[in-house]
């Protein structure tokens, strides 16, 4: 149903009188009988009508403003939840941009060290390739005073033999040369401790350069999922505003859509979320269209944050036979135009079924039967009301004696 105060032309703090004055006025202008021409001036009619009807009564009208100061809160709560909902997304956007930046990067790290170890590996066969002959045979073999020192002045075969010894252990002395040769003196040993380090320049330039070119270890750099993970939870800290660890992450909302006999037999109801999660809830006494419930720890899950809650938004699917306002349920009833000046009895559809109703002499298209218990259940236990409207028919074909009726009570004579 619209608003009634905009129907009527009237303001929400408009007194009873105003109220009555404004629906006469409007009923008059909107009468079929003075629109003709205009086919939805019935239905404009009826929805006076049903307005007049709502803020007559100071209970329903209660109700009603407690309904519309509820929705807005809802309303408000909703957009609160969306705007939440979009600054979450944005922030896992920018962190998995910044992800996939830092994986770039490491690659990128990684590819240079590794062309900075070939690069270096070239090097080093570069340089052993371009050594010189001499210091090549001289490395290998060892160095002529070497060899002197170790033949210690014996023959052409022994000579040969410490130098086959020599390449076997360049600047050492085999245990055989010193039980069999003659023991060299200390100007002799001087000389060969000379030679040996004369024949290995590769050891002096190691020597050397130990205590200056010796690399540093690097440091271990963290791993790219906790980088990221850090990352995250920085980016959310920072745009929800909240210091203190671990904090909650933000709300998801949904809107869950049961029918009328759910929330009149109090069925468990499931919705389906986003990341293919079927949660199930029980509908309790007390929820209508609109209700919001929270489920604690339901939520997003975002490493290094407390899991957040699953707010739900029920949503009362559309009945052809019932309208839900809060806990009543309304119903529309035809009744025909000697019922509605004379009074009768008809029948009316209920959720449990059929039962019979009174139709009062003079009942018209602004007037409603309300049967107690009918509607939804509240939290205290009891139930709301079924509300029938009640709307006049006339026949299928135009009657004379009901057309020269009316003739004569507009004109005041007889046909």
């Amino acid at each position: 149903m619209r608003d009634p105060y905009s129907l009527l032309g009237v303001k929400r703090d408009a007194g009873a009188d105003e109220i009555k004055a404004a629906w006469r006025s409007k009923a008059k202008s909107l009468h079929p009988d003075h629109n003709q021409d205009d086919p939805n001036a019935a239905k404009r009619f009826t929805e006076v009508g049903q307005a007049y009807d709502l803020l007559k009564d100071p209970e329903r009208r209660r109700r009603f403003d407690q309904s519309f100061d509820t929705q807005q809160t809802i309303m408000q709560q909703r957009e609160a939840a969306r705007q939440a909902e979009e600054r979450a997304k944005a922030a896992r956007a920018r962190a998995e941009a910044v992800m996939e930046e830092l994986a770039r990067a490491n690659a990128q790290r990684a590819q240079a060290q590794a062309q900075q170890q070939a690069q270096n590996q070239n090097q080093n066969q570069a340089g052993a390739a371009s050594e010189p002959a001499e210091d090549m045979v001289e490395r290998i073999f060892g160095s002529g005073a070497q060899r002197a020192a170790a033949g210690g002045g014996g023959s052409y075969r022994a000579q040969q033999q410490s130098t086959a010894q020599g390449s076997q252990h360049p600047g050492q002395q085999s245990a055989g040369q010193q039980s069999s040769g003659p023991k060299p003196n200390a100007q002799q040993q001087a000389q060969a401790s000379s030679g040996a380090r004369a024949s290995d320049p590769s050891q002096d330039q190691a020597s050397k350069a130990e205590p200056d070119e010796k690399p540093e270890a690097p440091k271990p750099a963290t791993p790219l999922p906790l980088q990221a993970i850090e990352l995250i939870s920085t980016l959310v800290r920072r745009i929800r505003g909240e210091v203190p660890p671990p904090e909650k992450a933000p709300d998801l909302t949904v809107t869950a859509s049961v029918s009328l006999e759910d929330l009149l037999e109090l069925k468990p109801s499931q919705v389906t979320l986003s990341d293919e999660r079927e949660v199930r809830f029980a509908l309790e006494p007390g929820m209508s269209d609109g209700h919001v419930l929270r489920l604690k720890g339901q939520g997003l899950r975002l490493p290094n944050m407390q899991r957040g809650d699953l707010v739900v938004t029920l949503q009362v699917r559309k009945d052809n036979r019932f309208r839900l306002e809060e806990f009543d349920l309304h119903t529309v009833l035809p009744i025909k135009l000697e019922d509605a000046v004379l009074g009768g009895e008809a029948e009316v559809e209920t959720p449990g079924g059929i039962v019979p109703v009174s139709i009062p002499a003079w009942t018209g298209s602004d007037q409603t039967a309300r049967l107690e218990g009918l509607g939804l259940q509240k939290e205290d236990g009891s139930r709301g009301d079924l509300v029938v409207e009640f709307r006049v028919l006339l026949w299928e074909k135009p009657d004379d004696k009901v057309i020269d009726l009316m003739r004569h009570m507009r004109y005041g004579l007889f046909v």
